[in-house]
């Protein structure tokens, strides 16, 4: 396959009643064939932050990027108020496989999509063909996951400047800066064209409202061990180098000893890894899809 090809994705909208509102999803891939991957994002980001990862692959499989809640052009509700964690993302993910998909699928993911697709799976393992996960968000045997109160990220989410005089304004502000420093500029673009929305008076804001983010950051409530070893299929691990939020020390030779686990650690890659390295985000599809 060659993979400067690409293909554009079809914006769909799914209604997920049981879920109270609409996800949307970029639909790759011949529109006839069943889905093979279903994929979700990062905290913060978009499905479109990956089109130019996935739409390579549109010529031989069908992936579903959605918009998790709280994110993009879905409007399923956010209520932060004593809200159920990261739960809330799995039970999307669930509704979303029941709408659109017949048989076992592969979930994919990267960070906070990529553990999302984790709970996914291990709630349903019959409706899983296998995982992969970017630098997903693993918490160490033994920490705490219920949530964190002393948090810097959620603090600088919250700090996140929201508006903008326009979307040009905002692709303006962020390159070459941050966490955007790695990324390509088509990459880049893709992010604040669906990262953003028109406000009333003529500006733009963000589409993932910095509270919300904040929240996600704030709020997990998952074991992520259980979660693994309730998982009964093939699960691939691309982790970071630097910085990485997969924090398997100490728990990979326990994974690693089902023989469902394959975990690597990409040379020169940050928590950014899908965008640093999209070469080996698709390579590792196409591995799992199969």
């Amino acid at each position: 396959m060659n993979a400067m090809v690409e293909f554009e994705p079809r914006a769909r909208r799914v209604a997920l009643p049981a879920r109270g509102g609409e996800m949307a999803v970029l639909d790759f891939g011949p529109a006839d064939r069943p889905v093979d991957i279903v994929f979700s994002h990062a905290n913060g980001f978009n499905a479109r932050t990956y089109r130019t990862i996935l739409a390579p692959l549109g010529g031989s499989l069908r992936i579903l990027a959605v918009d998790m809640r709280g994110h993009g052009a879905s409007s399923l509700p956010t209520v932060i108020e004593g809200r159920d964690g990261w739960t809330e993302f799995r039970e999307d993910l669930l509704a979303l496989l029941a709408a659109e998909t017949s048989g076992p699928v592969v979930l994919a993911g990267h960070s906070m999509g990529g553990t999302s697709s984790l709970l996914a799976a291990a709630a349903r393992p019959e409706r899983v063909k296998a995982l992969a996960l970017f630098d997903p968000v693993i918490f160490g045997l033994g920490m705490p996951h219920a949530g964190m109160t002393d948090n810097p990220l959620a603090d600088g989410a919250l700090r996140r400047r929201a508006v903008f005089p326009s979307k040009a304004a905002a692709l303006e502000a962020y390159t070459g800066r941050g966490a955007f420093r790695t990324w390509s500029p088509a990459q880049l673009a893709d992010y604040v064209e669906a990262g953003f929305r028109d406000t009333a008076d003529g500006q733009v804001t963000l589409t993932c409202a910095p509270a919300w983010e904040s929240s996600n950051f704030r709020t997990h409530n998952y074991d992520p061990w259980a979660a693994f070893r309730a998982t009964r299929c093939p699960i691939r691990i691309l982790r970071a180098e630097n910085g990485s939020t997969a924090r398997l020390d100490g728990g990979q030779a326990e994974l690693e000893a089902t023989g469902r686990f394959r975990i690597e650690v990409v040379p020169g890659t940050s928590h950014f890894l899908p965008m640093e390295r999209p070469d080996l985000v698709r390579e590792a599809l196409l591995d799992v899809a199969a």
